[in-house]
């Protein structure tokens, strides 16, 4: 029998190198097409060392290897990829056929030629341009230092993140598959107005790939590699520290040992780099798309919610809602960013009548001291009584205000000044008259500079540091700021800022200077607000142009946002949750972590944007956030291990940014995630229904399904899974509603329809 089998696996060995040697024409044409060509390389490392490489492998595809004592066959199946005339699939296996290695790992290339050191080089939620920016090692929370980094006219700075080289260095990135919304790596090259996009799996059997990309030293080619088992030569990424010494560890392979990598190439013409977002947009989710998952409905969560707000967030004595559990001066009280007059709004929008009084009390504390001399609202405070300019922690920073605050705070003020005239609620001059200063204090800051800049004197109103798309989301606010006050100038200057905007960022594939704690490094929030911005735009002006620039916007936006469902380590906290990762947004390319919801945001800009095109691909965007978000709520229904009911953490942790032992792992904190989720239960419906298309559209946790009758009568049947009675908002429209302006507070008198525990209702149109 021993020698049968040694025979059959001689037999197989043999079919395995005739396979690996037939040529494939369908790839020698694309890779021909696209000046490319595929290789394999297995690699020896010494873990002593921190994983310096002390030996290789290199071939054409199909060659065998020979190294360190073992032999490998490789075979490469080649497929078309239906409906992608631009694609090809490999499935590229390597067997060791005789002999041992240690401390190895195998890599699938894509060696690229007609490189050019000006390609734009994405990355998603790693690296935009390649993260080709001036760099500064400085630790967290950074703030720029040196004088001449300071000023309005400054280039865009980033920490020490993975990046590469701007001059003729040494230029590579690698990173872990987990560090990816989705596992790709593109570039748009303008010498051949051509783009690329390699996408793959987050790994096989042997646990995450590693990816990576490499420029020549000449900068005329560059490498493309996807390595089994993940391993990051010498150093891995920490938070604001490239250089950190490599933990990963190869593998042992001995004879029979067998690992398979899958991947995907699309070739296309691309003569800008927003033709790249929107091939990559269509076709992110082809070899990595996840579930949604059925947890807590928008209903429960808002109970549960506007409790824990009332109970440990507002603080009486002052009246206003902490951002926190206020441990520290910023999860005490911020304007913007991460909560304050932002978590004020669902709560006017869902909440009771105590909760509405609280929040009136909010805004008697807010005007008029809120407002710093600058005219923008003082950036945080603490203890109730006690304005702060800035970032106490450094001296120098007291008084540097993040601009986009004082923006988020005239976005969310103004809807809720239009949701309290809904309700009857007497707005105050006061609360008006504070909001037209800062939206005056917007318009001076535009005509003395044609920017917002990133951080402004909180004293002065200067720009202290300038640049970036901090202040995305302000167009939006003065054209809700224009529209309520009847002011043409606020308008104005939302046109003029918004086109600013896309074309100096959105059009160059880069956003940067959303989160107050990452410098300039490219970021989701300022991302999502341009959506945001070029989206009410718009709605304001009817003119395609924006409508495109919002497109443009939201194409990019999605290349934060997670594609597929990440294996958690099974004995992680997410792992034993049973946490579905897709939907999760990634924070910026310096702090790696994904998030519960968009910093901080409900997402309706996408639904917007689905009514104003009929794409669905937006509708399907909003959806996996929107639907997942609940998941990360803990409460009895829904425990996440020991974290206390309400509290929802901002860390989605699927790589080792913050240690070797910390994926799948959050801490405890009560985070803007929850405020980011309330915007959801309030701003997006639980079902949206479409009769004249026959289609609808489950944000909320139900179960929906949907049938034509013969009479052509459309019905859409709607399940509670859950062992408690919901009630879910349905906003119903046809083609002719979808086409108008959403306006705001749309839902506020939305049907709604109540469920009791696995009660089915259907709706017929």
């Amino acid at each position: 029998m021993k020698k049968f089998g040694l025979f059959l696996l001689g037999i197989g060995l043999f079919f395995f190198k005739v396979l690996a040697a037939v040529p494939d024409t369908k790839l020698e044409r694309w890779l021909d097409t696209n000046y490319c060509k595929i290789s394999t390389t297995i690699k020896q490392y010494d873990y002593a060392h921190y994983n310096l490489v002390t030996n290789r492998s290199d071939a054409p595809l199909g060659k065998d290897h020979r190294l360190g004592g073992a032999t490998w066959s490789v075979r490469a199946d080649v497929n078309e990829v239906p409906d992608r005339v631009d694609a090809i699939e490999l499935c590229v296996t390597f067997q060791c056929t005789s002999g041992q290695i240690e401390q190895a790992a195998v890599s699938v290339n894509v060696d690229c030629g007609r490189w050019s050191a000006d390609n734009y080089v994405l990355l998603p939620a790693v690296a935009y341009n390649g993260n080709k920016f001036e760099s500064r090692r400085l630790r967290y929370s950074p703030k720029l230092y040196e004088v001449q980094d300071i000023g309005p006219d400054k280039p865009v700075i980033v920490t020490d993140i993975l990046r590469l080289d701007k001059g003729d260095g040494f230029s590579r990135i690698q990173d872990r598959s987990g560090a990816f919304a989705t596992p790709s790596v593109c570039f748009q090259s303008p010498l051949t107005r051509q783009g690329l996009i390699m996408l793959t799996e987050y790994g096989n059997d042997l646990g995450d790939y590693s990816l990576s990309i490499e420029e020549a030293r000449n900068r005329e080619n560059a490498t493309i590699s996807i390595t089994s088992p993940c391993m990051r030569e010498q150093y891995v990424y920490m938070n604001c520290d490239s250089r950190v010494p490599s933990w990963d560890k190869g593998r042992h392979f001995q004879t029979g040992d067998v690992v398979t990598v899958k991947l995907r190439l699309y070739g296309f013409k691309a003569n800008r780099i927003t033709d790249l977002f929107e091939r990559f947009s269509e076709v992110r989710k082809d070899l990595v798309c996840g579930k949604l998952r059925n947890t807590l409905s928008y209903s429960t969560c808002q109970v549960i919610q506007e409790s824990k707000f009332n109970a440990q967030n507002f603080v009486p004595e002052y009246g206003y809602y902490s951002v926190g559990m206020r441990e520290n001066f910023l999860q005490d009280w911020q304007i913007g960013w991460t909560g304050g007059m932002i978590s004020t709004y669902p709560l006017l929008f869902m909440g009771n009548e105590q909760t509405c009084q609280n929040v009136i009390r909010n805004f008697d504390w807010l005007f008029p001291d809120g407002i710093s001399p600058s005219g923008f609202f003082w950036d945080a405070g603490e203890k109730g009584n006690v304005w702060l300019g800035g970032d106490i922690r450094k001296p120098h920073t007291a008084n540097w205000h993040l601009i986009r605050k004082s923006g988020d705070a005239v976005y969310y003020i103004i809807k809720q000044l239009m949701l309290m005239e809904s309700k009857g609620i007497h707005v105050k001059a006061e609360w008006k008259d504070g909001t037209r200063k800062v939206c005056n204090a917007f318009v001076k800051l535009w005509n003395e500079n044609h920017q917002f800049g990133q951080f402004v004197d909180s004293q002065t109103g200067k720009i202290c540091v300038g640049g970036s798309a901090s202040g995305a989301i302000v167009p939006a606010a003065l054209v809700l700021a224009g529209n309520y006050f009847k002011n043409d100038e606020y308008i104005r200057v939302a046109r003029e800022s918004g086109e600013y905007y896309y074309r100096y960022f959105t059009s160059q594939g880069i956003t940067c200077g959303g989160p107050g704690d990452a410098m300039q490094n490219p970021d989701s929030e300022s991302s999502y607000s341009l959506v945001e911005s070029f989206a009410l735009l718009y709605e304001l002006t009817g003119d395609k142009k924006w409508l495109n620039y919002a497109g443009d916007a939201a194409r990019q936006f999605a290349s934060w946002v997670v594609t597929g469902n990440y294996s958690f380590p099974a004995q992680s906290l997410f792992g034993r949750a049973g946490i579905h990762s897709m939907g999760a947004v990634y924070a910026n390319t310096q702090n790696k972590h994904g998030a519960p919801a968009i910093c901080t945001a409900s997402g309706v800009a996408l639904l917007r944007l689905y009514r104003a095109t009929g794409e669905l691909f937006y509708l399907n965007l909003l959806q996996d956030i929107a639907h997942n978000i609940t998941q990360y709520l803990p409460c009895k229904a829904n425990p996440i291990g020991q974290v206390k009911e309400g509290w929802v953490c901002e860390r989605v942790n699927m790589t080792d940014w913050e240690g070797v032992d910390r994926i799948g792992e959050i801490v405890g904190l009560s985070t803007w995630a929850e405020t980011g989720l309330m915007l959801t239960t309030v701003e997006i419906p639980g079902v949206y229904i479409q009769p004249d298309r026959k289609m609808a559209t489950a944000f909320d946790n139900i179960l929906l399904k949907t049938a034509v009758k013969k009479n052509g009568t459309f019905v859409c049947e709607l399940k509670n899974p859950s062992s408690s009675p919901v009630n879910v908002k349905i906003l119903v429209e046809n083609a002719t509603e979808r086409l108008r302006p959403f306006g705001e507070n749309k839902l506020y008198t939305a049907r709604t329809i109540h469920l009791k525990p696995q009660e089915t209702k259907r709706l017929a149109y």
